[in-house]
């Protein structure tokens, strides 16, 4: 990974970032994805507020610009650069879509000083017993369920 190239994409990145939450399309959060070689693949910034779409992340966006150019939900190869420390979200998209290497600008600590949740998310996933009052995960109809899974498995779909 070139240094250089990493630091021009970033700049990319802070631009697109500058521009819409200038315009209130979104926050302080730019991303972008390259491949091997150091061709920009995506650029996108976060459009949160213009989509009221809470995973409309930088990140997000741009892993799905990446995949409809790429013509694949597999991005191996490449690199996510990105203004901030990926979000639990972001960040498992990054590991869902077979990438190995993110270039981050602020950190997770960063975020969370000017009010973003990024770190109580990964305290509460942390945590041996979360906290209920946060979110309730209740099990239920696991055998219907399971049923869907086995016909999945054996028609041998694609797995991701």
């Amino acid at each position: 990974m070139n240094p250089e190239t990493t630091r021009k994409v970033m700049q990319k990145a802070i631009e697109r970032a500058k521009e819409t939450m200038t315009d209130n399309i979104g926050g302080p959060f730019g991303a972008a994805i390259i491949d091997e070689k150091g061709a920009l693949i995506a650029l996108a910034s976060n459009s949160v507020l213009k989509h009221c779409d809470p995973t409309a992340h930088a990140e997000m966006n741009a892993i799905r610009e990446a995949g409809k150019k790429l013509m694949t939900h597999d991005l191996s190869g490449c690199t996510v650069i990105t203004t901030a420390y990926p979000c639990p979200m972001c960040l498992s998209a990054i590991i869902w879509a077979n990438i190995k290497h993110v270039v981050y600008g602020c950190r997770k600590e960063d975020a969370e000083a000017i009010g973003f949740r990024d770190d109580f998310i990964y305290r509460f996933m942390r945590a041996d017993h979360p906290d209920k009052n946060v979110v309730k995960l209740i099990e239920q109809e696991r055998d219907a369920c399971l049923e869907l899974f086995e016909s999945y498995k054996a028609m041998n779909k694609t797995l991701y």
